[in-house]
């Protein structure tokens, strides 16, 4: 009952969630100062006005907002993302290889972030809480490493990126997410992963620095503890008590809180695949936003939104499953609800 009771309760969130963020798009796209028609037919130079009547009717520009806005829902809802005006392809074709691009890009950086995090943050506690001569400025020396690279914005970091290893060193490509010349069919994994680390580390860089500070204080927290300090005062060493209590304590709060950072990620991507010139989501959003491309921005919106609550729906669900408290709350407010 429960669990139906969550399911119904996550679900009108989700359809409430893509009714408003699609309007608030599809508004803010009807306010622009970029037409549709006239983008298209900049490309077309000799087009006389009963053509450019023509496809103002084709493409419902011609109607009210409102009647556009329920003719895209209600081709969408049958499965019809509509033709982009740009490309001139089907939308859903579009968005998916895009996301596929996209989605190894986020996973890579997701998977880094999290891994390289969680270590930063555990040395941090650890050094902190060290008796060793020199072992406090190991925690200086990563905590303000973190605050500098949460401080520094993804575009920053991606062209510092590019300077150092791609355009100095010359280890990997400037950009795009596949070698220039070859056809899609004939790229292969490490060609792709070749393209992908730059992006990849560009767009882990905020996730690193807020899962290493998140970890180191939920590693203080648990070295200060009673737990902690019997199995000390037993004679177990810091970093066996750190492998054998620690871990468990403190790893599935750091994917929680990955998880619920699905926006950040998504955002951090877009601006790397700019960058980048990475053949993603982010520049189908770019070139979508420029021409003002209605179906195509309107398909990439609805992806992002349900990626990024997919994200914070994982985050709530570990919480439910691992957080007791949080059970009982529920539970609670439950039962005060039927009592109502």
């Amino acid at each position: 009952m429960h669990v139906l009771k969550f399911l119904a309760g996550q679900s009108v969130r989700l359809i409430s969630l893509l009714v408003g963020i699609t309007l608030l798009t599809f508004g803010l796209l009807k306010m622009s100062p970029l037409d549709p028609v006239g983008q298209y037919i900049a490309k077309m130079p000799g087009a006389n006005a009963e053509q450019i009547a023509k496809l103002r009717e084709l493409w419902g520009q011609d109607l009210p907002w409102w009647e556009q806005y329920w003719g895209w829902a209600s081709h969408v809802l049958r499965g019809d993302w509509g033709m982009s005006y740009a490309f001139r392809e089907s939308v859903w074709h579009i968005i998916s290889r895009a996301f596929v691009n996209s989605l190894m890009l986020m996973v890579f950086a997701w998977l880094l972030a999290t891994v390289v995090g969680y270590v930063l943050g555990m040395l941090a506690a650890v050094a902190s809480r060290s008796d060793r001569r020199g072992w406090r400025g190991v925690d200086r020396l990563i905590t303000a490493y973190c605050w500098t690279l949460w401080s520094t914005p993804t575009f920053i970091v991606g062209l510092l990126l590019i300077m150092v290893f791609a355009v100095w060193l010359g280890w990997y490509p400037t950009g795009l997410s596949q070698p220039l010349g070859t056809q899609l069919g004939e790229v292969s994994f490490a060609d792709r992963f070749n393209h992908m680390v730059l992006p990849g580390i560009a767009v882990a860089a905020v996730g690193v620095a807020q899962v290493a500070l998140h970890t180191r204080q939920e590693y203080l927290d648990f070295l200060d503890s009673d737990v902690s300090r019997f199995a000390r005062a037993r004679g177990m060493g810091t970093w066996t008590v750190v492998r054998r209590h620690g871990l468990r304590n403190t790893a599935l709060p750091a994917l929680m809180l990955q998880f619920s950072q699905f926006a950040t990620l998504f955002g951090g991507s877009v601006l790397a695949e700019v960058v980048f010139s990475y053949a993603g989501l982010g520049s189908a959003i770019t070139e979508a936003g420029l021409n003002s491309d209605v179906p195509l921005l309107l398909g990439c919106v609805v992806l992002m939104a349900v990626f990024v609550f997919t994200g914070n729906l994982i985050a709530d669900v570990l919480a439910r499953v691992i957080d007791p408290r949080v059970r009982r709350s529920q539970a609670t407010t439950g039962q005060v609800d039927s009592r109502d």
